[in-house]
């Protein structure tokens, strides 16, 4: 039985920390209590058979003392009891009781209450035992034309089960029906009338369809989801009839109900592959995203988008929607604007893409200064990046970017304005033609940037790309703007004994608020508390980054200088004004050496900054043409090398992603022609609504069965041995958020086993949902038995327990056979991802725990040990093939992977193979691993422990 049809009905959560009451004193409250006492009793006996009592001494008393009551909460519990409790003897022969309990609920199907008629009838859907409801079947019918349409209703459903179950009892069902739904009014009613059609006389269903067919779209939403069904169903066994009902589909489009619109869109595209019917499915798509406000749902309905843009003859179609795609930007949610934004740029053509740019300048400056929502900071850099995106593959566009996005080098968000800065540093190399441009802007906001690490890469682009004399002049005036009255150490001590005001000092653009230390060569007075503060806000951006400690800032500076200064001398002939710059530019190196190794900047400067700096000066004071080529062309020819493997790299993997998605047939490979298939040749046609019913009760093993190679017997385990009197062993089923273990046990005995119960418990975060019902086996017999566990997070988790029974005669206690343990493996959980190198470092910042695994294996080549790695765990390698390419002992590599609960695991493979001690030495080395969460940074490790060596078979 598939897990589709293996349905519970009935779930009650049970207390187990309640005491089981007596049988005994049961039985004196359900024939001598109140109503409350019965009530409550009931509810207890109702337990008790539910954890595997029979209480078989009760039957008698509640069809004396409790099924005459009218009491609706009684009359609700007993449709609960008279479903679980056994109907039958162990032989298989129907209670005699039951006879009693069978006139009770004829009378309850005639009683003039509708909700005691429906409810009743509920109930006679769960029953399976046709000599129970042979006698109702005059009443049941007779619920058809009650006037309230909750027992209609009912009715209906009652009529549809027992006719599946019992055809004999009522063989004229569908008439029935049919003639029912030609005069129904009531909605529900004629979608559980239309639904029973469907599953039992499918062409009656099409004659009623075919005679409304012009008034689908006045229906209710729930009858014409029934519709959208049979419409898909019958289309796909017989194609000829496509053109008799895909106009029937496009009205539905129109439908009022977002639910309706979505199947109908879902059942267009894969009726038909028109561009005109993939235009409207779309086109409904897009409307249901902006129209709904749940999050979930825009996000599955992107999903149905991205998944019509995967098919090569869809995607031309999409392409012309792009502009009703970006109106799904308007939505505040992050991943669904992110989501959004990747469709977007999959889609951009050379036709879209000025409209693309002119709404994501739109959005971009929509953004600025706009602090409301949390997540605008990284929108923001979502839009940069995109617009980057489409700068590179449509150069021409670059032009209309760059002026807008300039203007984010002065925010406040570091993420934002790096990508810009990375932006900009690609565009100026790679677009000759916008280097004045960039130069002109970036000089313009040069003064206004707020970070110490913007600044820095803005100065190296200044420093690198300005080869006139007015744009080098221009950059030597924003330093020394930014850098301010020089010597700056005598200047900040006149600035403190209050010698100089801060009108006196040289103007410059309002900085960044920092707070810093000024030593102690002053003792502050009540006087002059306020002044540091209002000095500080005074201070050049330059100078503050300094007086913070920041000399890394200082080293880049000084590099930019040689650069703009030897490239001076080779522009400028005049030798006073070449040894003028010269020595303004060695003069400023200097001074910020000597306020280093003051004592007035929080931190001291370090020697790597003291070196680079001394190094520059070096180099102006000789002007060797060596240095001049190294810092003049070899650090551009390197970006540029860096720029052109990375556009390889994102060639080859757009390469990849098209070659994936194209249709290739082999010139061997039958065609399949609709019209010429046999209606039992169709089964090669997915069932949708089959599809999304076991996607919805977690069961969607999709991609084992397609694969006929791989086995569900690998994960079968063992629970007990052969030689055990009884024999178990469990498939572990995972599905997304939960596990279902299918536990076949094996009687071996020659005796009847009674009360065999399964009894499990977890440890990890794992929690199992419901306790498997007890069994009686027979000698040598067998069952299947299920149990579900529901997962929480990715951790390894383990079930263990024990199978407990009596056997039938034997006066000893309960035999118990002790289970194995069943190790949850993580894996299941855990999916390659990607993130970008920033990301990852701040992530690798952020997460506090860490798991270091010391590398114990006998692969002896790197390469190999690392994509063995990859395989065991299924993480994605971040460091690119090339820089893994090649051999020199040693290997460092960044590894990335997502749970599906959205935790992040990083890992860092730090690995090397020491020549000396031979060619056949294993791979030593270790692997940090970090994730937010303990149990996954534990697990990810035990894992790597576990399958770090390989096998040999």
């Amino acid at each position: 039985m598939t897990a589709a049809e293996n349905v519970c009905y009935t779930l009650i959560n049970v207390s187990s920390d309640s005491e089981p009451p007596s049988e005994v004193t049961l039985k004196a409250d359900l024939e001598k209590g109140e109503i409350k006492a019965k009530t409550e009793a009931l509810k207890k006996v109702i337990i008790m058979i539910l954890n595997g009592e029979k209480l078989p001494g009760l039957l008698m008393t509640i069809i004396r003392f409790v099924l005459p009551l009218q009491d609706h909460t009684i009359k609700k519990l007993l449709l609960v009891f008279w479903e679980i409790v056994p109907k039958t003897t162990p032989d298989g022969k129907l209670l005699q009781e039951m006879i009693l309990v069978c006139d009770a609920y004829r009378k309850d199907l005639q009683h003039p209450n509708e909700f005691i008629r429906g409810s009743t009838l509920r109930f006679l859907c769960k029953l399976k035992e046709s000599e129970l409801l042979e006698p109702l079947m005059p009443a049941i019918r007779a619920c058809l034309e009650h006037r309230h349409s909750y027992v209609r209703r009912n009715a209906v459903l009652a009529i549809y089960t027992i006719y599946r179950n019992f055809e004999h009892l009522i063989p004229d069902a569908p008439e029935l029906i049919h003639d029912f739904l030609v005069n129904e009014k009531d909605a529900s009613c004629k979608r559980n009338a239309f639904m029973m059609l469907i599953h039992a006389d499918q062409d009656r269903a099409l004659d009623y369809l075919s005679t409304c067919i012009d008034q689908v779209h006045t229906f209710g939403d729930i009858l014409q989801l029934v519709i959208v069904e049979l419409i898909y169903k019958v289309c796909h066994a017989n194609p000829s009839e496509r053109a008799r009902f895909i106009r029937c589909i496009y009205n539905l489009l129109q439908s009022s109900s977002p639910a309706v619109k979505y199947e109908a869109a879902g059942t267009l595209v894969t009726l038909s592959s028109a561009p005109t019917a993939v235009k409207a499915a779309a086109q409904c798509y897009i409307d249901l995203i902006i129209k709904e406000s749940d999050n979930n749902v825009k996000l599955i309905v992107l999903d149905r988008l991205i998944e019509l843009k995967e098919h090569p003859t869809h995607e031309r179609v999409l392409q012309d929607l792009v502009m009703d795609i970006l109106r799904v930007l308007s939505t505040p949610d992050l991943e669904v604007r992110k989501k959004t934004l990747q469709l977007a740029l999959d889609l951009v053509s050379s036709r879209n893409v000025e409209e693309l740019v002119i709404v994501l300048k739109k959005e971009v400056i929509k953004t600025n200064n706009v602090t409301e929502h949390e997540d605008t900071d990284k929108y923001r850099q979502l839009l940069v990046r995109t617009l980057h995106s489409c700068s590179v593959r449509f150069p021409d566009m670059a032009a209309n970017v760059i002026p807008v996005l300039m203007e984010f080098l002065s925010d406040t968000n570091e993420a934002a304005a790096a990508d810009v800065l990375e932006f900009v540093r690609e565009a100026i190399q790679r677009f000759d033609s916008l280097r004045p441009l960039i130069i002109e802007k970036m000089l313009e906001v040069f003064h206004a940037i707020k970070t110490v690490k913007i600044y820095r890469g803005a100065l190296w682009i200044l420093g690198e790309y300005c080869s006139t004399k007015d744009d080098i002049q221009s950059v030597m005036t924003e330093v020394r703007r930014s850098l301010g009255e020089i010597p700056i150490v005598e200047n900040e001590i006149k600035r403190e004994t209050g010698e100089v005001k801060a009108e006196d000092e040289v103007s410059a653009a309002p900085a960044q608020k920092l707070v810093t230390e000024m030593g102690t060569y002053v003792t502050q007075s009540a006087l002059s508390s306020n002044r540091p503060s209002k000095k500080e806000e005074d201070r050049p951006p330059l100078r503050g980054f300094l007086m913070d400690g920041d000399f890394y800032v200082a080293a880049s500076l000084a590099t930019t200088l040689t650069k703009v200064a030897l490239r001076y001398v080779a522009i400028v002939q005049d030798k006073k004004k070449q040894n003028s710059f010269v020595a303004e530019s060695m003069l400023i190196m200097v001074t910020v050496l000597h306020l280093g190794k003051s004592s007035l900047p929080k931190k001291p400067i370090t020697d790597d900054d003291v070196d680079r700096i001394s190094l520059c000066l070096k180099v102006l004071s000789e002007c060797s043409p060596l240095m001049n080529d190294i810092f003049n062309k070899e650090c551009r020819r390197s970006l540029s090398h860096m720029l052109t493997v990375r556009l390889e790299e994102e060639k080859l993997s757009q390469k990849k992603e098209s070659e994936k998605r194209s249709v290739t047939v082999q010139a061997d490979d039958p065609i399949s022609f609709m019209q010429l298939t046999a209606k039992n040749e169709m089964t090669s046609k997915e069932d949708q609504f089959q599809l999304s019913l076991l996607a919805a009760m977690g069961n969607t093993q999709r991609k084992e069965a397609a694969d006929p190679l791989a086995s569900k017997l690998n994960k079968v385990t063992q629970l007990t041995g052969f030689s055990d009197p009884v024999y178990a062993e469990a498939y572990v089923h995972v599905n997304q958020y939960d596990i279902v273990l299918d536990v076949l046990v094996v009687n071996q005995t020659n005796d009847t086993l009674q009360n065999c119960t399964l009894e499990l418990a977890t440890l990890g975060d794992l929690k199992l949902v419901e306790k498997p019902s007890p069994l009686t086996l027979a000698p040598h017999d067998f069952a299947n038995i299920k149990a579900n566990v529901k997962v929480a997070s990715t951790e390894n988790g383990i079930i263990f327990g024990n199978i407990v029974y009596d056997v039938s005669g034997a006066a000893s206690d309960r035999n118990c056979v002790v289970l194995s343990d069943i190790h949850i493996d993580i894996m299941d959980y855990i999916q390659p991802a990607s993130c970008t190198d920033a990301e990852f470092r701040q992530m690798w910042a952020e997460f506090e725990w860490e798991n270091k695994v010391t590398v114990n294996t006998n692969i002896t080549d790197l390469n190999e040990y690392l994509q063995h790695i990859l395989k065991s765990t299924n993480m994605k390698c971040l460091t690119p093939e090339k820089a893994l390419s090649g051999f020199c002992g040693f290997m460092a590599a960044n590894l990335y992977a997502r749970s599906i609960f959205g935790e992040d695991a990083l890992a860092n493979v730090s690995i090397e193979k020491p020549i000396h001690l031979g060619p056949d030495a294993p791979v030593n080395g270790h692997i940090r691993i970090r994730a937010k969460s303990q149990g996954m940074a534990l697990s990810l490790g035990d894992k790597i422990n576990l399958s770090q060596k390989k096998s040999n078979v």
